[in-house]
Order: C-alpha cells, then structure tokens, then sequence
C-alpha cells in the first residue's frame, strides 16, 4: 500500500504537484484554505482537513508549497502548525523562502523531532502535472533517503546540493534570478525584433537555433507568448518575491549583483502595468504597448478538405 502523504497549499505549483502523487496512486492529506483549489484533488480522492497541524496528525511525510516566509512559519510552527503533529516525520518545504527562513524553520523543528528537507522545485505547473519538475533537495542524508521513492514519481530529476537545509533554497533562487531575468530580456527583444520587422515564429526559431537560446525562447514563448495564450501556469507577481530573495542573497554574500537589481527593479513596474495575477509571459505586453506592435505567431492554417 502507497504511504500516506500530506500535502499544504494548493495553489498553481502546490495544486500540480499534489495532483501528480494523486495521479501516482498515493492517498493524500491537503489543506488549502481556498476550497477551489483542493476540489479537483478531493476529486482524485484526496481528503481535505482544516488545518496543517491535522494533516501533520495523519500523515508521516509531509510537503508544503506555500506563497510567503510568513505563511511558511504559520504552517511550520505555528498554534495550528505542523510543529504539533502526532504523525509527521519528515517535513518537505517545498516554497522558495530563502536560506534563513527555512534554516529557522528546520531549527524550530528538529526540536520536535521533525526532519526538514529543504525542496525547491524547478518548472512550471505543467512539468508538475507532467511529473518532469527538477527538485532541488538538501537535507539529512537518511531523510532524503526515505522520501526518494515518492520523489521519483513527482519529478524527473532530483539533484542533492548538500546535507544542510537552506542549500536548496540558494540553489533555486539562483536558478529563479536567471529565469526571470530571461524572461524580461526576451520579452524585450522579439519585442524589438518585431518592431523593425522580423516575422516573430522566424525570430524564435534563429534564437532557439543560436546562442541566444534560453528557457523563455524555448518553451514560454512558443506555447503561451506566439499563440496569444498567456497561460503558462504562474502569475507574474510571484517574481517580485524571488527578485527580492535574489538580492538579499548577494548583499548577505556580499557579492555584486548589478543585473539582478536593474531586473528587481523593472519588475514591479511591469507587474502594476499588467496586474500581478496576469500570466508571467502577459509580461511582453508590457514592451509591446510601448512599441506599439504585438508579438504575435503564425496562426496554423485550415486543413484541407
């Protein structure tokens, strides 16, 4: 019989998750405050209770995907918190939250005799439901150990970066800067490159085909930019957070991070332009109203009859 698991939080990357170990057979234990959101696991057969610390009272191996440090403590330790389980023995967060959250967060509860492993992930919500996420795990070696089976059915690639809670956070976040700063760079020159002409399905094709090539270029653009969806899966405001952790991280390292702060800085003005519950790719919208063209691809032609 599959291990019983909790699962907190619930929203874009929380939901996709906890719907792929559904998928995969594992019973499940979800809280999320907002009922449509866990609606299409109780669906699966998932059972929703009130609060983390019921989750933590049947489950032994629990995950969290949460949106804020503040939340990710209230869950964690708090009155109604993980912390006072009767079942939980290892505790995956799985929030990008940044190294001293999670270490206090780890600290909090080893004294309860909780292990924490810190699991950033890397993808969107559909390698999530796709189970092609890459997690990003650091932790005690015998607690990694023992979630790995779950962990091989949630995502296609685990990668250790250490021993210690926190390692997966700066890894993420690491990652988290390059991706968004990707994203904005790109929005800007199909933007630019369209403006002076440039069909934009033969734009993305010679970037993807050249040096240029990167992950807005490859995947956000052809599925939800060119086809005008703009429904890649997470809304643009959570890059406001990540931006923030990103610089924190290199003034806490003292390290240079010039790029990144002129990123932080441009990404609050796109997101009240555009709204922060828009789509992240919605961003070149931004670019386009002020050049005046849209990004738009090739519509695929009517089939013959």
């Amino acid at each position: 019989m599959a291990v019983l698991l909790g699962f907190i939080g619930c929203g874009h990357m929380g939901g996709a998750m906890a719907l792929r170990l559904a998928e995969a057979g594992y019973p499940l234990i979800i809280c999320d405050p907002d009922a449509s959101r866990t609606a299409p696991l109780t669906a699966k057969g998932a059972v929703a209770v009130a609060t983390p610390r019921d989750v933590a009272d049947r489950a032994e191996i629990v995950f969290a995907c949460l949106p804020s440090q503040k939340i990710s403590r209230d869950v964690a330790y708090g009155t109604n918190g993980v912390i006072n389980g009767k079942a939980v023995r290892i505790y995956i967060e799985a929030s990008t939250i940044g190294q001293p959250t999670i270490s206090e967060i780890a600290g909090k509860l080893a004294a309860a005799d909780i292990a924490v492993l810190d699991m950033p992930v890397s993808g969107g919500p559909s390698w999530a439901r796709e189970g092609k996420l890459t997690t990003i795990l650091s932790g005690a070696p015998d607690a990694r150990e023992a979630v790995a089976p779950v962990l091989s059915r949630l995502a296609g690639r685990t990668i250790v970066v250490g021993d210690k809670p926190g390692l997966g956070q700066v890894a993420k976040i690491v990652n988290n800067a390059l991706s968004l700063t990707a994203m904005m760079i790109t929005s800007e020159a199909m933007v630019a490159g369209v403006k002076a002409g440039v069909d934009a399905d033969a734009l993305i094709e010679v970037i993807n085909a050249g040096t240029g090539r990167n992950t807005a270029s490859v995947d956000k653009f052809p599925k939800s930019v060119l086809p005008r969806k703009f429904a890649y899966g997470g809304p643009i405001g959570i890059g406001l957070k990540d931006m923030e952790l990103y610089i924190r991280l290199g003034r806490e390292m003292q390290a240079s991070t010039p790029v990144g702060e002129k990123v932080a800085e441009m990404w609050p003005l796109i997101t009240d332009a555009i709204g922060a519950q828009s789509d992240l790719t919605a961003m070149v919208r931004y670019f386009e109203k002020i050049a005046g063209v849209e990004v738009r691809g090739r519509q695929p032609s009517e089939p013959t009859k």
